[in-house]
């Protein structure tokens, strides 16, 4: 597989992973020492904890295929997915200066994929 592909298919992951963790922890109300016990009772918190496994293992492959240069700011995608289901899922209030700095981080991935 291309390692194009498998950098997406790692912060998709990544992105499901982190989504699955905000889900898990909504109803989250307590105090730090609450905090462990209320995870791992949660099955979006675990699940989120899974993606987020399968997603470092595929990054491994990346890292072992492609240069650390061109690999790691492709991270970034996840910053613009992690914004657009936020708004999406969640009904997050996302502003015109947060849509910029997406547009902008899009720009970035582009030229730096070539």
């Amino acid at each position: 597989m291309r390692p194009f592909y498998l950098i997406l298919i790692s912060v998709s992951l990544g992105v499901i992973g982190q989504l699955c963790l905000k889900q898990g922890m909504r109803g989250f109300g307590g105090n730090f020492s609450e905090l462990f016990l209320y995870a791992l009772r949660s099955p979006f918190v675990i699940s989120g904890f899974g993606f987020y496994a399968l997603s470092s293992l595929i990054w491994l492959i990346v890292l072992s295929r492609v240069n650390l240069s061109y690999a790691y700011p492709m991270l970034s995608i996840g910053y613009v997915l992690i914004v657009f289901f936020s708004w999406l899922i969640f009904k997050e209030n996302i502003g015109l200066w947060h849509w910029a700095g997406v547009i902008l981080i899009c720009l970035g991935v582009s030229l730096l994929s070539r």
